[in-house]
């Protein structure tokens, strides 16, 4: 088989398909989770914090003081953005929560489905055997 016969029958074999899937599957809910921390639970938090907008939150480096980080970021400071740092570790922290939610679940279903009705025991397979050969 060829070079590219091989990687078509790589790339054919269903663990490559599902992790595909996966990685694009993944990337939409990264998507999702960035929303819901950017438009819903940082607004909350933000009021329970007195208004604060951590994306906005830096130190200016070179000792000087800039109202907003856009202007921080213009006049070519170098600035520490700890405020999108809290919100990276926001952000992973509801992201690892829904995929350990998600694995849960996963793990109980498995779990249902393994679950099989108990067949008959083996003095009751004897039983039927002894009394289907009296007959």
């Amino acid at each position: 088989m060829g070079f590219f016969a091989d990687f078509k029958a790589s790339l054919m074999k269903g663990d490559v398909l599902s992790l595909a899937t996966a990685v694009v599957i993944g990337g939409a809910f990264g998507k999702i989770v960035s929303s819901a921390v950017d438009d819903l639970i940082m607004p909350i938090v933000g009021l329970i914090t007195g208004g604060v907008d951590f994306t906005t939150k830096f130190i200016s480096l070179n000792g000087e003081s800039y109202e907003t980080l856009d202007v921080a970021k213009a006049a070519g400071a170098a600035v520490i953005t700890y405020g999108n740092f809290i919100q990276a570790v926001i952000n992973f922290i509801i992201i690892a929560f829904f995929i350990f939610v998600v694995l849960r679940a996963a793990e109980k279903a498995k779990k249902k489905e393994e679950v099989a009705p108990a067949g008959p025991t083996q003095e009751e397979l004897l039983t039927q055997i002894r009394d289907l050969l009296k007959k």
